[in-house]
């Protein structure tokens, strides 16, 4: 096992032996290099490889042995998540500890150790087609069209139908997705034999999501109330990016907006990262709303297979092999 691949070892290597690295795995597994980046984030720091193929962005993510889960605080919260909480608690009815109440969506602690792979630097939409507007398949549909130029007329923004086409006005002109839903193994197949690549488990997502934090969410033990959220954001923030939507400590943006779940590998339609935005629609507040996007939280495991395609979204991953390594020059890999 090349033990460079890992963590430990991986964040003490020269950057002359980094971009050595990376320039050997870029050759190995056919993607563009393009350099050497250094991401730092609430406590967690990782200088690492940024690499493209087929339009998208991928960065190099270590491997390590970490405990996941939750069960008990490490800080505590502030004084602004325990009254939000006991605002929520008073109103349901619930007299229990906030531990005790937390830990029931938690999964439970567990040491596991995560391979180094190749990580999607963003979210990615599932089962929307982009096209141009005179696309055949929308000239087919002129009622399509009509409402478009009703909407034109009251400076709407956006018009869908559910599973079925996507307008967005883009200036002075609009853009126009088609939809084409399929099931949880179909995508699963599509993404190995397009991508050559597959969806993180829910331990490599936990991981790459908090990177092995102990506290309830990789800044701490409660929401920071002074970040921009998506949904709850003030007018005055109106002009700063969403915090927690900027790169993590593995350079990723993960785990920012509750009403987008990312899929993740499983027997069933498996997602992490959110909840669709339940909690956010049933006015349980930013702290409770923002839970599911916890790299703690139980995944949602659902029966029917059937992805949404305006609340499930993926995120593919390259797993690097650690066997049969020599440290060589990338030509010689060639």
């Amino acid at each position: 096992m090349n033990e460079n691949l890992f963590r430990p070892q991986f964040d003490t290597l020269k950057l002359s032996d980094k971009l050595s690295l990376m320039q050997i795995l870029a050759t190995r597994y056919h993607l563009t290099f393009q350099g050497l980046y250094a991401f730092s984030r609430w406590g967690q720091s990782c200088t690492t490889g940024l690499f493209e193929k087929g339009g998208r962005e991928f960065v190099f993510i270590p491997g390590d042995t970490v405990t996941l889960g939750w069960e008990s605080f490490v800080q505590g919260m502030d004084k602004a998540n325990q009254e939000e909480l006991a605002d929520i608690f008073a109103e349901i009815g619930y007299e229990g500890t906030a531990e005790e109440f937390l830990r029931q969506g938690m999964a439970p602690v567990r040491q596991v150790t995560i391979g180094p792979m190749f990580a999607g630097r963003k979210l990615e939409e599932i089962g929307w087609e982009s096209v141009p507007m005179n696309d055949p398949r929308i000239a087919a549909h002129p009622d399509w069209l009509e409402n478009l130029q009703k909407l034109a007329g009251r400076n709407s923004q956006s018009l869908e139908i559910h599973q079925t086409v996507r307008f967005e006005r883009n200036g002075d002109s609009w853009r126009a997705w088609l939809c084409h839903p399929m099931t949880y193994p179909e995508f699963r197949l599509s993404l190995l034999w397009e991508l050559t690549a597959t969806l993180p488990t829910p331990d490599e997502w936990a991981y790459l999501c908090g990177g092995g934090c102990r506290t309830l969410f990789p800044w701490g033990d409660g929401l920071d109330h002074k970040m921009k959220l998506h949904h709850f954001e003030s007018e005055e923030d109106q002009s700063k990016p969403y915090d927690m939507e900027q790169p993590n400590f593995f350079g990723l943006s993960i785990a920012y907006d509750p009403y987008k779940r990312e899929l993740v590998d499983g027997k069933t339609l498996t997602t992490c990262g959110g909840d669709g935005g339940c909690n956010v629609c049933g006015g349980m507040g930013p702290l409770l709303g923002y839970l599911p996007c916890s790299p703690h939280c139980k995944p949602e495991v659902r029966e029917d297979n059937e992805i949404h395609n305006d609340y499930d979204f993926f995120r593919p991953v390259i797993r690097v092999q650690t066997s049969g390594w020599r440290m060589v020059s990338p030509e010689n890999e060639r």
